[in-house]
C-alpha cells in the first residue's frame, strides 16, 4: 500500500522559537482552527473509515460516565462542521468532501465523529486534582495505545517520557486546567520516522530503536487544547502530518533536533 503523505508540512515547529521549546503551547490564532483539513483527506479518512470497521476496539474507547462530554464533543464538531461548504448535510447524513455519505447516529457518537474529521479526538475531565482521559478516537497513535492510556491521569499518559518530569507534568497539568473555551491552546511536534504508516500503535513495554538512516518519512502532529463549552471536559485534538523528507527544505532539515523511534 502507498503511504498515505501531505505534500507538505505547513508548520516547521523547531524552526519557530514560539514552538521549538517544550511544551511550545501557544494561543490558537484568530483565523486558525483546531479541525483541519489538507491534501490528504480523501486518503486519511479511507483509512478511518477501515480502522473503524475492523479495529474498533483498538481505536475508539470510552469510560463509563464520560457520556456528557461524548456528547458535548459530538454538538461542538457538528456545529463546526456545519460552517464547513465542504459538507454537505442530508436528512440524517453528512456527506464528506471526498464524496462519501456518513450518517449521524447520536447512538454512537464518537464513531460518527471519527469517520468525520482527520483529527484524533481524546477528552480529558478532572478527576482529584488532574485530568483524566475517559473517552478517545485514535486511529494514528504514534508509538502508544489507547487501551493502555484510557482512564489514566495525565502523569500516567506520559510515564515512558523521559522529559516528563514533575515540573512538566506541573505545567501541562496547568495548562489543562487554565484553558478557556474561547482561547484553544496549541503545540506541535515533529520527528523523523522510518515507517510512513499512520496507525502505528506500539505498547510502553516495547523497545524502541532509533530511524537513524533509515528515517525517509517526517511525522508531525499539530496538537490543539480545547475547553468543550458546555462541559468540563478538555479535548486534545491531534491532526497528524507525514510527509517524505524531501519535502522538507534542506536548511531546516539539517537543523532538526533529534530523531524519531521507530516502533
Amino acid at each position: 500500500m502507498d503511504p498515505i503523505c501531505q505534500t507538505k508540512l505547513p508548520h516547521l515547529p523547531w524552526m519557530d522559537p514560539a514552538t521549538a521549546r517544550l511544551p511550545g503551547v501557544q494561543p490558537l490564532g484568530p483565523g486558525d482552527s483546531w479541525l483541519m483539513r489538507d491534501d490528504a483527506f480523501a486518503a486519511q479518512m479511507a483509512l478511518r473509515d477501515r480502522l473503524v470497521a475492523e479495529r474498533r476496539g483498538a481505536v475508539i474507547a470510552a469510560l463509563p460516565g464520560s457520556e456528557a462530554a461524548v456528547e458535548a464533543l459530538y454538538v461542538e464538531v457538528l456545529y463546526r462542521l456545519a460552517a464547513d461548504p465542504g459538507y454537505d448535510w442530508g436528512e440524517g447524513a453528512v456527506r464528506r468532501p471526498d464524496g462519501v455519505v456518513v450518517p449521524l447516529d447520536p447512538a454512537d457518537r464518537l464513531g460518527t465523529l471519527a469517520r468525520l474529521v482527520q483529527e484524533d479526538l481524546c477528552l480529558l475531565e478532572p478527576r482529584d486534582g488532574e485530568h483524566v482521559m475517559t473517552a478517545a478516537i485514535l486511529c494514528f497513535p504514534a508509538s502508544w495505545t489507547l487501551a493502555e492510556k484510557i482512564g489514566r491521569p495525565l502523569t500516567g499518559i506520559h510515564s515512558p517520557v523521559a522529559l516528563y518530569d514533575a515540573g512538566m507534568a506541573a505545567r501541562v497539568q496547568r495548562l489543562f486546567d487554565m484553558v478557556r473555551p474561547e482561547r484553544p491552546l496549541w503545540r506541535q511536534n515533529a520527528l523523523v520516522y522510518a515507517d510512513a504508516a499512520l496507525h502505528q500503535p506500539r505498547p510502553e513495554a516495547a523497545p524502541r530503536r532509533e530511524a537513524g538512516a533509515e528515517g525517509r518519512y517526517l511525522r508531525s502532529e499539530k496538537q490543539c487544547l480545547v475547553r468543550l463549552p458546555s462541559c468540563d471536559a478538555v479535548l486534545f485534538a491531534i491532526h497528524t502530518f507525514v510527509v517524505q523528507l524531501s519535502a522538507i527544505p534542506p536548511e531546516a532539515l539539517r537543523q532538526m533536533p533529534h530523531r524519531a523511534p521507530v516502533t
